[in-house]
């Protein structure tokens, strides 16, 4: 485990954070997409006053990752916009902050967690399948051009 990891709700003074992380890391295998600069630009109207949650991972005072969970329906979220900062990245963080959303999700008795991801992510694939996702139909209209996998975690 890493020194000093903790994770945090979100604050609004982390909202540039969050789009930082997550811009670093859809610039370096994707486009922005337009639902991308809807969700980070205002995450807080978006996500979490719509039922959502942001999450943060962060060692001593350094914000270093983040997950959010997006509401689709009482008990279902969708796991999004996961990052871990480049400097930080093979250290375990992100699978660290998946434990920590995993738990949340369980305690807040929801019935399932879906994702969607690319199968160019191949770690970040590798991690959701051993945590339990697995792999489901993808629907044809997915919101993102990036997306070509659909996975979902049971929880109950």
């Amino acid at each position: 485990m890493i020194n000093n990891l903790t994770f945090i709700p979100y604050q609004p003074k982390y909202a540039k954070t969050f789009k930082k992380l997550n811009l670093e890391w859809i610039k370096k295998f994707f486009e922005v997409e337009e639902k991308d600069i809807e969700l980070l630009d205002k995450c807080e109207e978006n996500i979490i006053n719509k039922g959502g949650y942001i999450f943060f991972a962060k060692i001593d005072k350094t914000i270093v990752g983040c997950l959010a969970y997006i509401k689709i329906e009482d008990n279902v979220y969708e796991l999004g916009k996961m990052a871990v900062a480049e400097d930080h990245q093979g250290k375990r963080i992100g699978q660290a902050l998946l434990n920590y959303a995993i738990d949340f999700a369980k305690k807040e008795q929801w019935s399932k967690v879906i994702l969607y991801s690319s199968i160019k992510l191949k770690n970040a694939l590798h991690i959701y399948k051993k945590m339990g996702f697995i792999e489901i139909p993808i629907e044809p209209d997915v919101v993102y051009k990036r997306s070509s996998i659909k996975m979902e975690l049971h929880l109950n």
